[in-house]
């Protein structure tokens, strides 16, 4: 089977207004609100240990973690045709 890498954003933290003020999600268990994105950033690498790239959505105030995964490509077998009917 062939596989092809598909991305996948994962929400890891969410801005807090006023100002440039950023939380990890509820599964890191950390309630710390963080004055700059660099150190929510920095805060992710942290707890997770995983090198990766980053995605921000500014217009609803998200950070997302991009993880790239392999998924396998399902090719359905070729068709045939019997023209006697057997």
């Amino acid at each position: 089977m062939e596989t092809e890498k598909v991305e996948h954003n994962e929400l890891i933290a969410t801005r807090r207004a006023p100002g440039d003020n950023w939380v990890l999600v509820e599964e890191f268990n950390d309630d710390t609100i963080y004055p700059t994105i660099t150190d929510a950033l920095e805060a992710y690498f942290q707890l997770t240990g995983k090198p990766c790239h980053f995605r921000l959505e500014p217009l609803n105030s998200k950070l997302f973690a991009i993880e790239e995964i392999e998924e396998e490509i399902y090719t359905p077998p070729p068709k045939t045709f019997n023209i006697y009917g057997e």
